[in-house]
This record gives C-alpha cells, sequence and structure tokens, in this order.
C-alpha cells in the first residue's frame, strides 16, 4: 500500500469517527433536552443499542435476541392522535440514512408509526414539540 493510499484510508476512517462522534454528542444533547422537558415522559423516550463494533458470537446472539439493522437510534414510545410512536434518526450533518434504516423507515411508516431524521438539536426539538402536542388535541 502506498503512502497516499494509506492517507486517505485514514483519512475516510477518521470522517466516519467524525460523523459518530457528531452523532453521538447531538443524541445526548437530544435526550438530555427531552428529559429536561418532559420529565413525565423521561422513561419513554429510549435509545436502541444496535451500532458498535462486536465480535461474531456476541453479533449472533444479539441478532438471535431480535436487534434488527436499520432500527432508528430513539424511539419515543408514546401515541399522539395520528401515530404510535415517533422513531428518530440522529444523523450527522452531512450523514446519510443507510438502505436498512431507509426500509426500515417505510416498515414504521406503513404500520402506523412516525419515523424523523434529526440533524440538530433545533431538529429534534421541533419534530418532538409537534409530536407531542398532537397527543394533546
Amino acid at each position: 500500500m502506498t503512502f497516499e493510499e494509506m492517507l486517505q484510508q485514514a483519512s475516510s476512517v477518521n470522517t466516519r469517527r467524525r460523523h459518530k462522534d457528531e452523532e453521538h454528542r447531538l443524541q445526548c444533547s437530544c435526550v438530555q433536552w427531552f428529559r429536561l422537558q418532559y420529565p413525565r415522559l423521561k422513561n419513554l423516550l429510549f435509545a436502541v443499542p444496535n451500532g458498535g463494533s462486536r465480535n461474531k458470537a456476541e453479533a449472533a446472539r444479539m441478532k438471535d435476541e431480535g436487534v434488527t439493522a436499520g432500527v432508528a437510534d430513539l424511539i419515543l414510545l408514546t401515541p399522539n392522535r395520528f401515530y404510535g410512536a415517533l422513531c428518530i434518526e440522529m444523523k450527522a450533518t452531512k450523514g446519510r440514512q443507510s438502505d436498512m434504516q431507509k426500509q426500515w423507515q417505510q416498515d414504521v411508516e406503513a404500520n402506523g408509526g412516525k419515523y424523523v431524521v434529526c440533524r440538530s438539536l433545533d431538529d429534534f426539538r421541533r419534530h418532538v414539540n409537534e409530536y407531542l402536542d398532537k397527543k394533546n388535541e
């Protein structure tokens, strides 16, 4: 492998890591805001730990337990007038949904759920507030 190829490979790994770090910080901020804003619903917003690296045995075990590729990062498990739950995918500014995430979104929407992609705390607040406002209409 040439020096240029190693540099490009290292750059792509760092870019992916930066996206993951950005998504992590964003998700933490969103969850923190939600728990302060809606303390009575704090246990109904939860993360789905689908990501991360695991060895093959652990990955197989988790798949057997029901871990499903493409599931949204956060789920707000409370209905409103129109939907059964709010599924929230967190994405870095330049992040994109995978094909599995897009398929999962279609499945959620086809079965009465609301699915949104959030790229900022403002996105998250707007989507959550709009969703919960429809609960009380």
